[in-house]
């Protein structure tokens, strides 16, 4: 299997709402189907505040991925944050996610990404390890926060 990636478009909407639903209930993520839509749909159309990618075969993805964009004025220009990954539960351990986060700073280097950010559950051993892998620290001394608006 190979974790090819694909620039997400309009017509790659119904092929990534039920990735994005899944995902959403896996995570325990609340979510309505109107909430999702108004999360994907904008980045498939060009909105430049970020864009998906579909992991796998365009016809049948087996995962995606989401980045947002902002500025660092630290990191020197453009940066990213992973706001959503997912693989499907049938085809993980497979090193897919690893693949995909490999090929994803090449896919964005192009358009001037100086770093590339993300969040994940300090607790979840194995999705660090895979971070770690695909080349993420940690930075001492940070924690990412939020606060919803």
């Amino acid at each position: 299997m190979s974790a090819v990636l694909t620039l997400g478009g309009p017509d790659h909407l119904d092929r990534l709402m039920p990735l994005v639903a899944a995902f959403h209930e896996e995570a325990g993520i609340k979510s309505t189907q109107e909430q999702r839509h108004a999360g994907i749909a904008p980045l498939l159309d060009g909105v430049p505040h970020g864009c998906a990618y579909l992991i796998g075969p365009p016809r049948a993805p087996i995962g995606y991925i989401v980045i947002t964009f902002g500025w660092s004025v630290e990191f020197g220009g453009l940066d990213g944050i992973i706001d959503e990954l997912y693989i499907r539960p049938g085809v993980r351990g497979r090193g897919i996610a690893s693949e995909a986060l490999i090929a994803l700073p090449r896919a964005l280097a192009g358009g001037g990404l100086r770093a590339i950010h993300l969040e994940v559950d300090k607790t979840n051993a194995k999705a660090l390890k895979l971070y770690q892998r695909a080349g993420f620290a940690t930075r001492d001394n940070y924690l990412f926060m939020s606060k919803r608006l």
